[in-house]
């Protein structure tokens, strides 16, 4: 069975949602070690779980860049992407499904299958569905030193989580925080 993981990038004071440019996958300072990190995930990874939006994002940046040096395009190339759609019919990236229907029930037969771990990012209306199914084994995020001020949260307003497990903290030399947690 297959877990599904949420990886986000996050800020200080809890945002997910990037309303300025606190994030860059390529353009921060020495970042070798987040890649190194981030290499070692995607090893553990088998599928990509994201909404249309932040597909459409990803596949803009990420599926034609040539010589990327975080090896992210290559990964994502590589790796089954499910995007969770109503609207979309041609994905136009390989490796990639359309989810659409019953989510909850659709993702739940991903995780029966064999396999490493899906991951899923950004995305944040599927990430609280999610949450809120129950469907979700653990959470990495990366924690950058910004306050933002404002922007959505991991967590749904009023949402209430017990019993996570910290599993692992790994501090960078970007300043950037990994913090990993599972669920019990």
């Amino acid at each position: 069975m297959r877990r599904l993981v949420i990886t986000q990038n996050i800020t200080l004071d809890g945002s997910i949602e990037m309303l300025g440019d606190w994030f860059d996958p390529q353009g921060q300072a020495d970042m070798s070690d987040v890649l190194e990190e981030i290499g070692r995930q995607q090893r553990q990874s088998g599928a990509l779980l994201v909404g249309r939006r932040t597909f459409e994002d990803m596949r803009g940046y990420w599926r034609d860049l040539q010589d990327d040096e975080t090896g992210v395009s290559d990964h994502l190339n590589a790796v089954d992407k499910h995007v969770v759609s109503s609207t979309m019919t041609d994905p136009d990236w390989d490796r990639t499904e359309v989810v659409c229907g019953d989510v909850v029930e659709q993702v739940r037969s991903l995780k029966e299958r064999d396999g490493k771990d899906i991951v899923l990012t950004g995305s944040i209306r599927l990430g609280h569905a999610m949450i809120a199914a129950d469907l979700v084994d653990g959470y990495r995020l990366f924690v950058y030193p910004v306050v933002q001020g404002g922007g959505r949260r991991l967590f749904p307003e009023g949402f209430e989580l017990g019993g996570l497990e910290l599993l692992e903290t790994k501090a960078f030399v970007s300043g950037i925080a990994l913090l990993r947690y599972g669920s019990r």
